[in-house]
């Protein structure tokens, strides 16, 4: 099996969750979230395959989600507003974000990583 990671390198979390997927002999291609931010149109189909909110898309701990006052800013926008924000600004996205042929996660939990490897 292969799957797409989209992470960001130097994030600690995201170095941990590869290495967990590694463990679980998941075979793995990596893609950075600030080099190569994912689209709007695959923001969208990883919510619509993976049953993901809108919501569960900002990485709400990030520097940039605090300084540009996200939590406030996002209620006045629409979701084309939001995603296109998001497929602009990789380091606003929650990460990693791990998309199989039949799943799609957001961040990493290490319970989920195993029911991933089963499952897909």
């Amino acid at each position: 099996m292969m799957a797409l990671m989209v992470w960001y390198p130097k994030c600690s979390t995201c170095q941990k969750a590869k290495k967990k997927l590694e463990e679980l002999h998941v075979s793995v291609e990596t893609r950075s979230i600030v080099e190569e931010t994912p689209t709007v149109e695959e923001l969208r189909a990883w919510m619509n395959k993976g049953g993901i909110e809108l919501k569960q898309l900002y990485n709400v701990s990030g520097q940039l989600y605090k300084e540009w006052n996200m939590k406030e800013k996002r209620k006045q926008m629409s979701e084309e507003e939001q995603l296109k924000l998001l497929s602009e600004n990789g380091m606003l996205i929650k990460r990693p974000i791990l998309v199989g042929d039949n799943h799609v996660l957001i961040g990493y939990r290490e319970s989920a990583y195993e029911t991933f490897a089963q499952e897909e």
